[in-house]
């Protein structure tokens, strides 16, 4: 049964007083008049140890995503790769963007306007070295690496983090994991994190105030669980790096019920992973061999490889991987050149090139679009 978040969160507004936004930081740049920061953008950090940023591209002139904006956090990154998917992300409802501060243990969170980006807040992250954050109806949950490693569950008080009690939640052992990624399913029901290291998948039952029961940590398919993404049909899909696999899950209760076991992009490194709106395709961003691969989803979940390498980034690595909200375009990070490239989606799940942003800044991490 879906949880009313909403109804949780508006309660939770009530009862506290709303974030001044006079403080708020405005950045130099204006958004593209095709519909503003809200439609046809592609958001990532910088990371940068001085002073972490969001950089918002556009679509330009000649196939190339334009740099429209650049935002700072007022948190620090690592300026270093954070071996996470996930380290930006917009909310479900395309009205604000999260974005981790490794470096200085904290989540800034960013009104996403039509004009563009206002910071809203910045606030602790709940634990060490934050790497990966998910949103689902005003719910957001952190994962941090750092220390022993946890999970910390807020609710969105108006651009502001409120943290959910009970909601700060070990993972499967107290440091060592190397967890990759948290996200929560689309009912709002449920907790996941990928661990590297122990070749494990953690759940957690979510309550209906947000917080995180017990950790539950099962087995992987495959080895070195990285990336992964949620169907809306609650299944998730995930990368593992090892061997360059991808596997499949449904959920009975809080438990995962492996459907595919890894299987293989005929690629290197599959790190990262996202799966269409539609829930038909699923691609890994393979970081060995600096390549896409696409699997077509069948009814009951099965992932089936179509394509082994869909899309190249030439030497420039292949990591983060978003789709816009729309189904038609997957972006990908490739943090070696650095640049972004864009592909258009085509009703098979084939792609084909239609944008390329070069000149990021070393260090980059995260990738989100609308």
């Amino acid at each position: 049964m879906k949880l009313d978040r909403r109804s949780f969160a508006r309660n939770l507004v009530a009862a506290a007083a709303l974030i001044s936004s006079a403080g708020a930081i405005h950045a130099q740049g204006l958004a593209a008049a095709d519909g503003g920061m809200r439609s046809g953008k592609v958001f990532t950090s910088t990371n940068g140890a001085a002073g972490n940023e969001v950089l918002a591209y556009g679509a330009g002139p000649g196939g190339a995503l334009s740099l429209l904006a650049r935002y700072p956090t007022q948190g620090l990154g690592t300026s270093a790769g954070l071996g996470s998917q996930g380290a930006v992300m917009l909310s479900n409802d395309g009205r604000w963007l999260f974005v981790v501060n490794a470096a200085s243990n904290t989540v800034s969170t960013f009104t996403v306007r039509p004009a563009g980006l206002v910071l809203a807040s910045v606030v602790d992250s709940g634990g060490l070295h934050p790497i990966s954050i998910s949103e689902r109806e005003g719910l957001v949950y952190v994962l941090n690496d750092g220390g022993s490693g946890n999970v910390a569950g807020f609710l969105n008080h108006g651009g502001t983090l409120v943290a959910v009690a009970g909601s700060v939640r070990p993972l499967s052992a107290a440091g060592g994991t190397g967890p990759a990624q948290v996200s929560i399913s689309p009912e709002g029901d449920l907790l996941v994190v990928t661990e590297k290291t122990t070749n494990r998948i953690v759940s957690y039952a979510l309550a209906s105030d947000g917080s995180a029961g017990a950790p539950l940590a099962t087995a992987s398919a495959g080895i070195t669980p990285f990336g992964f993404a949620f169907d809306r049909r609650g299944r998730i899909f995930v990368s593992e790096a090892n061997q360059s696999t991808l596997s499949s899950y449904r959920f009975e209760g809080a438990t995962p019920v492996n459907i595919s076991a890894a299987v293989p992009t005929g690629q290197a490194a599959a790190c990262w992973a996202a799966v269409t709106p539609n829930g038909r395709y699923a691609y890994t961003g393979n970081a060995g061999t600096n390549s896409v691969s696409l699997f077509a989803i069948d009814r009951m979940g099965q992932a089936t490889l179509a394509e082994s390498a869909a899309a190249s980034t030439g030497t420039g690595g292949a990591g983060d991987i978003a789709i816009a909200g729309h189904g038609r375009t997957l972006n990908i990070l490739a943090p070696r050149t650095p640049a972004i490239y864009a592909f258009g989606i085509e009703a098979d799940g084939t792609l084909t090139p239609a944008a390329v942003a070069t000149g990021l800044p070393a260090g980059v991490v995260g990738l989100a679009a609308n």
